[in-house]
């Protein structure tokens, strides 16, 4: 049998750019084709110059169904409310898709409305994607010819918040801090990216509104807090990559720190990419350049009837919570080793 055969859509930005870097180490799948509005004509370093002479692929100008055509899986790196019009022409072409834009993780056409600014061009779609994080929906993954990969926010405080789902202790109101790279905010230059002025700086930006606060509550929701209220703080950080959460959570005084331990080992026993380190707590430099999540805990004293619970979690924005998670979707609707190319551990410091 030969290789599965992958076309990117959207293949000028970063997270293409990490796609692309893995996809060419992939043993079962052959990256095909490149497509991009920008840089037509123009080999792929011309975008992702760490990809200078390693392949003779050129950006170019197709409809979905030009870069559908013979291919297994599409893989979209467009922007919200661009990737939603190019999925059904890929799935008539008989292609699978992984989506990293946020226009299929919501199940509820009104919510996206709400959070995106714009109708959803394919609400009929929207009950037949598949949430990708392969933490909570591995099988179904696997089943899926539509994937929507989580948002990076969304994906890092997920993971540190999980395991009390699953145990019954996530309830009432949650305040979460997440501080991100400022890859996240794509390669196109903008003034909350530029160097000057984002290298000395923190700032705030969409306070108790971003658009990944809904599809975390319905994750959450589907596996086991379905009461949940998220109050989420995002800090633009002078990071080029990582995300780093806080989340505060208040449990019942009767919690014992080895119960909340036990309840982060089992959610992740087995997991190729959560880690919890046992000698310290979660760090971004840990994980940068990787696959890798790391979360972890610290449980507060008794104050009263109740204790408060603080979660730490720390991913690669653009790699576990975006280009890397996306290609351990693709590994999973394929049939293949979820962990192929994304096993690297990154670099120290």
């Amino acid at each position: 049998m030969g290789r599965f055969k992958a076309a990117i859509m959207g293949g000028s930005g970063y997270g293409a750019g990490e796609m692309i870097r893995r996809l060419l180490l992939h043993p079962e799948v052959e990256l095909t084709r490149v497509a991009s509005i920008d840089f037509v004509g123009e080999p792929l370093a011309a975008a992702h110059p760490n990809l200078e002479g390693l392949t003779d692929l050129r950006f170019e100008n197709l409809s979905p169904a030009e870069a559908a055509k013979g291919m297994d899986v599409v893989l979209l790196g467009l922007p919200h409310k661009v990737a939603a019009s190019v999925v059904p022409p890929i799935l008539e072409a008989g292609a699978k898709v992984v989506d990293l834009s946020g226009d299929f993780r919501l199940k509820s056409a009104a919510v996206y409305e709400a959070h995106y600014g714009a109708k959803h061009p394919h609400p009929e779609l929207l009950g037949s994607a598949i949430y990708g994080l392969p933490e909570t929906s591995r099988d179904a993954i696997r089943k899926a010819r539509l994937v929507a990969s989580p948002g990076c926010f969304a994906t890092v405080i997920q993971l540190g918040l999980l395991p009390l789902a699953k145990k019954g202790l996530l309830k009432g109101s949650v305040e979460t801090l997440g501080i991100t790279g400022s890859s996240g905010s794509g390669a196109a230059p903008q003034a909350g990216t530029h160097h000057p002025v984002r290298a000395v700086n923190l700032k705030t930006y969409k306070p108790l509104k971003h658009q990944h606060l809904p599809e975390i509550l319905e994750s959450l929701a589907a596996n086991g807090a379905p009461d949940l209220k998220l109050h989420f703080v995002p800090v633009s950080a002078p990071l080029s990559r990582g995300i780093f959460a806080t989340s505060f959570v208040t449990v019942d005084a009767s919690v014992t720190k080895d119960q909340v331990a036990e309840a982060y080992a089992s959610m992740f026993a087995g997991e190729p990419f959560v880690r919890v380190p046992k000698s310290r707590l979660p760090e971004v430099v840990a994980v940068s350049g990787s696959n890798y999540a790391e979360v972890g805990f610290e449980l507060g004293p008794v104050e009263g009837t109740t204790r408060t619970l603080a979660c730490f979690s720390a991913i690669d924005n653009l790699i576990k919570g975006g280009a890397g998670q996306g290609i351990q979707n693709m590994n999973l609707v394929l049939g293949l080793d979820e962990t192929l190319t994304l096993k690297d551990a990154g670099g120290f410091p």
